[in-house]
């Protein structure tokens, strides 16, 4: 008898009860999982109908003091009832939850596997959008609550492609990733990436950053987007017409199915940085892309930001050359925040303007 994946294999002469001790146990164990959503669904449900009730029949009096004081004796009523779990700060993220998310949304994220902890982190932020892409990502990346806080610590969202697009294109991207279950571009690529783990001196080449890059590849993996990342070559060369090229790094994405090529510079993107990029692109498109493979996406790294450059030359949504800045260092989170504002403003204004012609 040998165990293979926690369940027992029989031999010939024990088959009989082994299979039925190994079906057994399939029924037990899909009964708890059944069990632990219920649970998990009632106590955000619980959580949920709480802050509605008191939403809706105590603080619409409008005054904060006599509602802060209203939660403050309920919840010492109620754990003197129900013993711990039931305090003021608890309350107080029921009734935010309440003014955030509906019924059915509670419902749908308790179902993909969201505890309240997740649903606590989430619904502080302002933007419906962005919620839902964080609800999304923590479905498809499986995200624990630690990394789910770092990830809104970092600003994803903001950093990521999609949030630059226009909120209807943003909608429908949201509702395919629902529905499939699978990473879009869109989601994966940011505006700006933190190296600040490759601990570079002040003045750095493109080589140093580089060789920096490969010896942290397990942390620049976890910035870029997690484990679906894999490294395939580093100074990878491509000749066309007797010239040879190197590009950079050439990553893998396993969710995308899509070969990445990741060039690195010094200062600001310029248009040249694009056609070098192009022609690494074609090479791989026609040479080395597999038949199940989509066709490969480039990703310049510069180390000094011109948002209206970028947006306003060469990139739309179907363009597959992203540009993004990175930081050896981490920038002023405020600083960081206006930037990236401004940015998904900029962006917004092409795309209504682009529309428009």
């Amino acid at each position: 008898m040998e165990e293979n994946h926690g369940r027992l294999v029989p031999q010939a002469n024990e088959a009989p009860e082994l299979a039925l001790f190994n079906d057994v146990c399939g029924i037990i164990d899909n009964v708890r999982g059944e069990i632990a959503l219920y649970a998990n669904t009632k106590i955000c449900l619980t959580k949920w109908e709480v802050g509605r009730r008191i939403k809706e029949d105590v603080l619409l009096d409008k005054r904060a003091e006599y509602g802060r004081q209203v939660v403050k004796r309920l919840s010492a009523k109620l754990t003197a009832r129900y013993g711990k779990g039931w305090s003021d700060r608890t309350l107080l993220h029921c009734i935010r939850a309440a003014y955030t998310f509906t019924r059915d949304e509670i419902v749908y994220a308790t179902r993909i596997q969201l505890t309240w902890s997740h649903l606590r982190s989430i619904m502080f932020i302002e933007d419906p959008l962005a919620r839902q892409f964080y609800i999304e990502m923590c479905q498809i990346e499986h995200w624990d609550t630690r990394t789910l806080d770092d990830k809104i610590d970092g600003m994803l969202y903001e950093r990521t492609s999609i949030s630059r697009r226009p909120e209807e294109t943003i909608k429908k991207e949201l509702a395919e990733v629902s529905r499939t279950k699978t990473l879009v571009p869109d989601f994966v690529f940011r505006s700006d990436y933190f190296l600040d783990m490759l601990g570079l001196p002040d003045v750095f080449s493109e080589s140093d950053l580089e060789n920096a890059i490969v010896n942290q590849m397990e942390l620049i993996i976890k910035e870029m987007g997690g484990s679906d990342f894999a490294l395939l070559e580093r100074q990878k060369r491509i000749v066309v017409d007797a010239v040879t090229y190197k590009a950079d790094l050439v990553f893998f994405h396993r969710s995308l199915r899509r070969t990445i090529v990741v060039d690195l510079k010094l200062g600001k993107f310029k248009p040249e940085h694009e056609g070098q990029m192009r022609l690494y692109l074609r090479y791989i498109n026609k040479h080395e892309r597999h038949e199940w493979e989509e066709s490969p996406i480039g990703l310049i790294l510069c180390s000094e930001g011109n948002t209206e450059h970028i947006e306003y030359l060469m990139l739309d949504d179907n363009s597959p050359i992203k540009v993004a800045q990175y930081y050896t260092q981490l920038p002023d989170r405020k600083l960081l925040g206006e930037k990236l504002q401004r940015a998904i403003a900029i962006a917004k204004e092409y795309h209504h303007d682009h529309k428009k012609d």
